[in-house]
């Protein structure tokens, strides 16, 4: 029995993809250790003199850390949090990164404040912006959206938002506060979609230089299901809140499709909506599509949209159920990147991302639900400067946390991930991207050039080395920086 799982395993790993090494220069920090045990990071950024600010939380305290260039650790301040006082957001300009924490003091209040830290001097300022009245113990953020909806940051920096639920028992209504980001001064603010009949959830949330927010969700016709008679029960609109104005309007696609998720691109100013759209159902997608938004007088024109290429499906399934599947529907899928290069080319990356509950038995007639978020496949796309579908890749995979992250370095996407410590080489060109039971893990970077062509380069085997979190990592200055795992000794992972 001993020899056959012996040749078993030989036979396995002999399956294994043979990967190349990455072409990326790989370093590692110096270690640095913490004095209490920290979790998960909460944001990272890089000042405009080159020093790394790292955010992270603890059961007790916000931990904030400067790292000079060579990632060395010259700053460590504990902040102590409440016991009540917890984390919803973050955004990051210049040499300030700013973290949203929750107080709730009682049933019906609760306190929202800004925890500044200037990566430069290292100094922490914590400042409360604003209290509200609930019902209910009813949260003022929604909650199991992938992205973060109820923040955002002006390109300039000059601006955020916070928008924020106000859900009550018979409506419900949004309310965004715009701040001044340097002395933290209102702005204005406004309600929006105060409704008696309909519900409305937020998709994605944006500012632009001048002040005005624009907040996308889904109005539903009826109730809150998804779907209602087969069909979709919502519509997605666009809000513009200004000082003075509030205006709406619907995204529309078509009679024969519906869309199935969007979300908004500020680029120079210039708003687009990004996203998929569904012949069959409301959480599949049959294609990607962008519109194009006149922001002055709120119009909406469609650009281009296309169906998913076989190339997808290929990387998916066997070249037989490929052909089988391309006219099938994926499902489930959020756009997560938008990055361009310098000739005017869009990579689209977007994750399968969905919720599910389970129970779990606690061995004695009763038990307990439990959450389990799914982050999936990744679809990676790329548009001509004419917006025009030029490629279509996917990237099999199973998480149930944020696992990837992606840049551009010259001229080639690189995405990163943890999977198994041997990808496999299917029989007919397929990769398989994901760790078998017993299987260790490893740290690969997934290349794309400009043709679409991929290359699976492994940056190191986990096993016996620093575990590394790609999602949490961050781009400037042509390298990627990312951190550890585990609450014990700390290192940086470079990429240049």
């Amino acid at each position: 029995m001993k020899k056959t799982f012996i040749l078993l395993v030989f036979i396995v790993s002999a399956l294994g993809y043979s990967q190349n090494k990455t072409t990326l220069k790989v370093l590692e920090s110096p270690e640095f250790h913490d004095e209490v045990k920290s979790g998960e990071v909460l944001s990272m950024h890089t000042s405009e003199s080159g020093l790394s600010g790292v955010v992270r939380n603890s059961r007790k305290h916000l931990l904030f850390d400067v790292f000079n260039e060579s990632l060395g650790r010259i700053k460590n301040v504990q902040i102590e949090t409440d016991s009540d006082e917890n984390y919803c957001g973050n955004l990051s300009f210049g040499n300030i990164i700013k973290i949203f924490t929750v107080f709730s003091p009682s049933k019906k209040e609760r306190v929202l404040y800004c925890h500044e830290f200037n990566i430069t001097n290292g100094s922490h300022k914590k400042t409360e912006l604003f209290k509200a009245e609930v019902e209910k113990n009813q949260p003022i953020f929604s909650g199991g959206n992938k992205r973060q909806t109820g923040f955002a940051m002006s390109p300039n920096g000059a601006y955020f938002v916070v928008s924020t639920d106000d859900i009550k028992k018979n409506s419900n209504s949004y309310t965004v506060r715009v701040y001044n980001t340097k002395d933290l001064s209102l702005v204005y603010t406004k309600t929006y979609q105060e409704n008696t009949e309909k519900f409305y959830e937020p998709n994605d949330l944006s500012i632009d230089d001048s002040g005005s927010v624009y907040a996308l969700g889904k109005l539903f016709l009826e109730g809150r299901s998804q779907k209602k008679g087969g069909k979709a029960n919502y519509n997605f609109v666009l809000n513009k809140l200004t000082a003075s104005s509030y205006k709406t309007t619907n995204v529309e696609f078509g009679k024969n499709y519906h869309i199935s998720s969007l979300t908004i691109t500020n680029q120079n100013n210039l708003i687009q909506l990004l996203g998929f759209y569904s012949e069959e159902n409301v959480r599949g997608i049959k294609g990607a599509l962008f519109f194009n938004v006149d922001s002055d007088n709120m119009v909406i024109s469609e650009g281009k949209s296309f169906h998913l290429p076989e190339s997808v499906y290929k990387d998916l399934y066997t070249e037989t159920k490929a052909d089988r599947k391309k006219d099938d529907e994926l499902s489930n899928f959020y756009v997560d990147y938008v990055i361009k290069d310098k000739q005017g080319n869009t990579y689209i990356l977007a994750e399968e991302f969905f919720i599910t509950h389970v129970y779990i038995s606690n061995g004695m007639g009763a038990g307990y639900m439990q959450t389990v978020f799914h982050y999936n496949t990744v679809l990676v796309l790329k548009l001509n400067p004419h917006g025009d579908l030029e490629w279509g890749r996917s990237i099999f995979k199973r998480d149930t946390f944020p696992s990837y992250n992606a840049f551009l370095k010259d001229g080639e996407l690189h995405v990163l991930l943890n999977s198994g410590k041997n990808l496999t080489d299917k029989e007919d060109g397929r990769v398989k991207v994901s760790k078998g039971f017993f299987e260790s893990t490893s740290l690969y970077d997934i290349v794309y050039n400009s043709k679409g062509d991929v290359a699976y380069n492994k940056i190191q085997d986990n096993k016996n080395n620093t575990i590394y979190l790609p999602f949490y990592g961050i781009f400037s200055d042509e390298r990627f920086i990312t951190i550890s795992s585990g609450a014990g000794k700390k290192q940086f992972l470079i990429l240049e």
